[in-house]
C-alpha cells in the first residue's frame, strides 16, 4: 500500500512482516510469472509437466487455502481433504448434470458448494479453539468421505465409486496435452493467489489477523468474531474446493473418495508448516518441497541401495523432523528463511 510519513509518499508496503519495495516486488513477480509462462512450457518435458507442476500449483492453491484459515485467521483446521472432494464431487455433477455449463462455472460452483460445508462445519470456532477445533474439523473428513461412500448420486450410481471425469473443454478448445492442462492450472492458481494477496491486505485480511492475535480484544475494537471467523472457512473452503476440481480433472483424471483421505490433510498442513505459517510466498515453497522431497529421497534410497520398506519408512521420518525443526528453530518456515537470504545477498558484501 501507500502510505504518507513524514510529507512524502513511500513506495512500499509491508507483506509478511517485513517493508519491501513495491517496483522491485512487481517486477521479481513479472519475471516469475514469465518463466512459468513462456520457459517452462518451451522446455519442460511432459512427465514433469504433469507429475510435478501440476500437482505442485493444485497443492500449493489448497496450502493458500488452509494457510488463510489457519495462519491469518488462527483457525486450525484438519479438514481439508474434505474441502477438496467436496470441490471436486461438486464440480464433476455440474458438467454431468447441466449440459453445456462452462468449465470454469462448474470450478467455482464447487467451490461454493465446499464454502457452504466449510461454513457449516466452521460453527463451533464460535465456541471451541485450538485442539478442540481441530476435532471438530476432523470430524469433516470423517463424514464427507462416508457420504461420498454411502450416496450414490454423488458418484452418478458407480458401482466402485470410482468415476472418470469428463475432458475439460472451454470455448470449443480441450485441454488434453499436459501444456494446455498446466497453463489452465497456472493461470487459476495465479489469479486466485492474486485475489488472496489483495484481500490479505484489505479490511477483510486486518479483520482475520485481529482475530487470530486476541479475539476479544478484536471485538472490543469492533470486529464482528462471528462474521470473520464464518467468513475465513467460507474463504478458506472455496480455495480448497477450486483446488481439489483442479486436482481430479487436471491430475488425477478421476474422481474417488480415496484420494481425499486423511493423508493428505495432514500434508497439505505440513505444506503450511514447513512454508510459513502466515505467508502466500510459504504456501508455495510448502508444497514444492513436499512435492520434490518424496521425489529426491527415492533417488537417495536408489543410490544407497536402501530396501523399499526402509525407503518409505525415511520418507516419514524426514518428514516428523523436519516439522519438528521447523516448530522449534524457524516457526515462519521457508518463507522466513527466504526473506532471511534476500536480505543478506542484497547487503552483500557489505554486511554493517
Amino acid at each position: 500500500m501507500l502510505y504518507r510519513e513524514a510529507g512524502q509518499f513511500k513506495t512500499s508496503y509491508e507483506a509478511d512482516g517485513q517493508i519491501l519495495p513495491i517496483r522491485q516486488d512487481r517486477v521479481g513477480l513479472f519475471i516469475l510469472l514469465l518463466v512459468a509462462l513462456v520457459a517452462v512450457p518451451l522446455f519442460a518435458s511432459p512427465y514433469l509437466l504433469s507429475a510435478i507442476l501440476i500437482p505442485f500449483l493444485i497443492f500449493a492453491l489448497a496450502a493458500l487455502g488452509l494457510n488463510i484459515l489457519t495462519g491469518y485467521a488462527g483457525q486450525l483446521s484438519l479438514g481439508t481433504a474434505a474441502f477438496m472432494a467436496v470441490g471436486a464431487y461438486a464440480s464433476f455433477n455440474f458438467v454431468a448434470r447441466i449440459p453445456g455449463i462452462p468449465l470454469l462455472v462448474a470450478f467455482v460452483l464447487g467451490g461454493l458448494c465446499a464454502a457452504m460445508v466449510g461454513i457449516a462445519f466452521g460453527l463451533p470456532s464460535l465456541r471451541i479453539r485450538g485442539f478442540y477445533l481441530a476435532a471438530a474439523t476432523l470430524a469433516t473428513q470423517f463424514f464427507v468421505i462416508w457420504c461420498l461412500t454411502k450416496i450414490p448420486y454423488l458418484t452418478n450410481y458407480s458401482a466402485s465409486g470410482v468415476v472418470t471425469v469428463q475432458t475439460m473443454q472451454m470455448f470449443g478448445y480441450q485441454f488434453v496435452s499436459p501444456v494446455s492442462k498446466y497453463l489452465l492450472v497456472l493461470g487459476i492458481v495465479a489469479g486466485m493467489a492474486l485475489l488472496a494477496k489483495n484481500m490479505i491486505r484489505s479490511n477483510v485480511g486486518r479483520s482475520w489477523m485481529a482475530i487470530r492475535d486476541m479475539d476479544m480484544a478484536a471485538e472490543v475494537i469492533g470486529f464482528r468474531p462471528l462474521r470473520t471467523k464464518l467468513l475465513a472457512f467460507a474463504v478458506s473452503s472455496f480455495y480448497c474446493g477450486v483446488a481439489g476440481a483442479l486436482y481430479a480433472f487436471a491430475y488425477l483424471g478421476t474422481v474417488e473418495p480415496e484420494a481425499y483421505s486423511l493423508d493428505l490433510s495432514f500434508r497439505i498442513l505440513f505444506m503450511v508448516i514447513i512454508g510459513g505459517v502466515g505467508s502466500i510466498l510459504g504456501s508455495f515453497l510448502g508444497a514444492a518441497f513436499i512435492v520434490l522431497l518424496p521425489i529426491v529421497l527415492n533417488m537417495l534410497a536408489h543410490a544407497l541401495g536402501l530396501a523399499t520398506n526402509y525407503a518409505s519408512n525415511l520418507e516419514l521420518m524426514v518428514f516428523g523432523s523436519l516439522i519438528i525443526f521447523f516448530l522449534i528453530v524457524e516457526p515462519h518456515g521457508l518463507a522466513r528463511l527466504w526473506q532471511i537470504g534476500k536480505e543478506k545477498l542484497r547487503l552483500w558484501p557489505f554486511p554493517h
